[in-house]
């Protein structure tokens, strides 16, 4: 019975009208609900390596300090760049770590190691935080399954891919949000209307799940089906990916992408409409719509933070306003909708840059010592951890690896930080940076 046939039988009866019409009413509301209840990771990717020093943890009057002064915010006692105005407004909601301590500069091992926790190795592709999160998620309570991809990039970005998880984890691409992708509604001209067009698609289905069962049969025709799924695991990834396309298609979830309904008000606060608008404003809109309708991981990304030449004009100008603009905004937004809950939010780049300003008026890459900020979920906000030294050059007190970062997030999340994932042969691998710990007192 689909949903017209329904209505047409339930308001077809007077009787029936008004329970029929208090019924709809209530599976809208438990949905809502169920959304509600779904965790949540959102990752700004900073591409280049961002100067936190001139973000997060600044030193005025010190040699290093460079050109900006520090404003206070709504978390008493923590202070970050003049240029970040509506974020210093949301962070009672926010954590900054300043005293992350890393070990690769290099832009490409930086972000293997930043996504990973694991420090790169060729002989072993390591899932990111997206797909680990995407992976275990669903195995929490609350879970509603949904048509769309469990884990989603948009606009680019650092994201380094499901690595030994398998394709079913790898993140679905968005390049420019609040277009739909391609292929995400079928061609109009294949079906007369709506129905038509499902009917279509569920004998399309049909048919391909037919060639699949062949398929892994011919493969292994002395298994039986549930022997012969675990065996064939590749295969078995294969179809997964194909059947949530179908359901997606067939579905009406893919509206997610269309930011056509979202006000012009709230668009012009992203920075996603209006004078300065760009495509990082409106990846934030989208990372919201995208956890508000359970999408278990969102990577979006700001690039540009690669500025070993005149920095200051550069986070001046466009880098800090962008960012800021963005990420105030979501911070609102989503505990406005009461999303923040359920959502972290995990702030960070593949590497800082160095106290020292260079002969060009920029900074250069430094792994030594710099900040993230992470916030939501189980996370109390409102707080700095760890400190810098008085020019920045050094941790002063409580380093951090990143693997306690991962941990701090997982847990946040309601996943357990010791978990292990097992690569291909079968050999486990903490999902935490091998011996990553939570850092107590964020929670």
């Amino acid at each position: 019975m689909n949903r017209r046939h329904f209505l047409k039988h339930v308001m077809g009866t007077s009787a029936l009208a008004i329970p029929g019409l208090e019924f709809l009413r209530t599976i809208n509301a438990n949905a809502q609900e169920l959304r509600r209840q779904n965790k949540s990771v959102i990752i700004m990717w900073m591409g280049g390596g961002p100067a936190t020093i001139d973000i997060w943890d600044l030193k005025p009057g010190a040699s290093t300090g460079g050109e900006f002064r520090p404003i206070e915010t709504s978390a008493p006692g923590v202070r970050i760049s003049e240029h970040m105005p509506n974020t210093a407004r949301q962070m009672d909601k926010l954590a900054i770590i300043r005293s992350l301590t890393t070990t690769e500069g290099d832009h490409m091992r930086g972000t293997q190691l930043m996504h990973t926790s694991y420090t790169p190795n060729p002989a072993i592709q390591f899932p990111s935080i997206g797909a680990v999160a995407a992976q275990q998620i669903p195995r929490l309570g609350g879970y509603r399954e949904i048509s769309l991809p469990n884990y989603i990039t948009v606009g680019g970005g650092g994201a380094t891919g499901p690595g030994f998880l398998g394709m079913v984890h790898a993140p679905f691409t968005i390049q420019n949000p609040g277009t739909p992708p391609q292929n995400i509604r079928p061609p109009q001209s294949v079906a007369a209307n709506a129905d038509e067009m499902t009917a279509r698609i569920q004998r399309r289905r049909r048919l391909w799940n037919l060639e699949e069962d062949a398929f892994l049969t011919s493969r292994a025709p002395h298994l039986n089906e549930s022997t012969r799924n675990r065996f064939a695991d590749a295969s078995k990834a294969h179809n997964d990916v194909y059947q949530r396309a179908f359901s997606l298609v067939a579905s009406s979830e893919g509206q997610v992408f269309n930011l056509a309904s979202e006000s012009q008000n709230l668009m012009t606060e992203y920075g996603a409409a209006g004078t300065g608008a760009n495509n990082f404003g409106r990846a934030a809109v989208m990372a919201r719509r995208l956890v508000e309708a359970g999408v278990s991981a969102v990577e979006i990304s700001l690039g540009g933070w690669d500025t070993h030449n005149q920095t200051f004009n550069a986070h001046r100008t466009t880098l800090q306003p962008n960012l800021d603009r963005a990420m105030g905004a979501l911070v609102r937004d989503l505990n406005d909708r009461g999303l923040w809950r359920n959502t972290v939010l995990l702030w960070m780049g593949e590497f800082g840059r160095t106290p020292r300003i260079n002969q060009n008026t920029g900074r250069d890459h430094w792994a030594r010592n710099w900040s993230v900020v992470v916030g939501g979920g189980a996370i109390r906000g409102g707080q700095a951890y760890g400190t810098t030294n008085s020019d920045g050059t050094d941790v002063a007190t409580n380093p951090v690896r990143v693997g306690d970062v991962f941990a701090t997030v997982y847990r946040a999340l309601g996943i357990d930080p010791g978990t292990q994932v097992r690569d291909a042969i079968g050999r486990p691998f903490a999902i935490a940076g091998g011996n990553g710990r939570p850092i107590e007192q964020l929670f």
